[in-house]
């Protein structure tokens, strides 16, 4: 899929992210949040929900917590002109409370077929509910920092996935925001084993994903995850990340 066609996929996407009524979130909202970025990236931020200023301009990240997701990309030399940022839900929850149970299975779909579109090799996940979806059971306070494999039923069956603690968290605890910025570190290095491991998976003649090319309330099964040999593995600014990260994208 070239990477207009990729586009085009996600702005149909976006139409009926606008469009839905799916669950109670609509209710409330000003403008929905599908998310922004570049068709031709290979890392997806995952967020939790749009916030008030998302609410207010319709782009995900834009108020406090996204200035400082821009400082973490910069901190690795990225910009978000070089990856695609989203939510799980795309509507704000009232009172920016946690989405429900609900709300996220109902919205599940949109970001499913985002990440098929996109196939992206790294998904960061950033809060609890984006890291629930792609590593059920886990407890972020024991993983941030690590990746492994994400599940099948993620959306993003070829990808690494990442988990860091949410940007907003640091803002209200002053304590995280140096580990969100030492575990930044880490993204390229996760990037560069996702990118090993698709070449390895490329060598043994393995499919690339399947795309889904309409909505439905179930996504089809995606091809199995590789057998989780590579452990979570925990990345710190020590961990090898080259001089130059921006290369690590190898888009511009």
């Amino acid at each position: 899929m070239r990477d207009a066609e990729r586009q085009a996929a996600l702005d149909g996407i976006g139409a009926e992210v606008a469009a839905c009524t799916r669950c109670r979130l609509h209710e409330g909202r000003t403008r929905t949040v599908p998310g922004e970025g570049t068709a031709a990236t290979e890392v997806v931020f995952v967020g939790e929900g749009p916030g008030f200023n998302e609410d207010r301009q319709g782009r995900p990240f834009v108020g406090q917590a996204g200035s400082l997701l821009d400082e973490l990309l910069a901190s690795v030399l990225w910009s978000r002109d070089e990856v695609f940022v989203t939510n799980v839900v795309k509507c704000r929850p009232p009172g920016n409370r946690d989405p429900e149970p609900d709300e996220i299975a109902a919205c599940a779909q949109y970001l499913t077929r985002q990440l098929e579109v996109l196939d992206p090799a790294l998904v960061v996940t950033l809060g609890r509910f984006s890291m629930a979806r792609f590593r059920t059971g886990a407890r972020i306070g024991q993983v941030h920092g690590t990746f492994r494999a994400a599940e099948a039923a993620s959306g993003a069956p070829r990808a690494l996935t990442f988990s860091m603690y949410h940007p907003a968290a640091a803002l209200r605890q002053a304590s995280l925001k140096q580990t969100l910025f030492t575990d930044m570190q880490g993204v390229p290095t996760a990037l560069t084993e996702a990118r090993a491991l698709r070449a390895a998976d490329q060598a043994r003649g393995e499919p690339p994903a399947a795309i889904a090319p309409a909505p439905s309330p179930v996504a089809p099964e995606p091809p199995a995850i590789r057998p989780d040999s590579k452990p979570a593995t925990d990345v710190t600014a020590d961990a090898g990340v080259e001089s130059d990260p921006t290369s690590q994208l190898g888009l511009f």
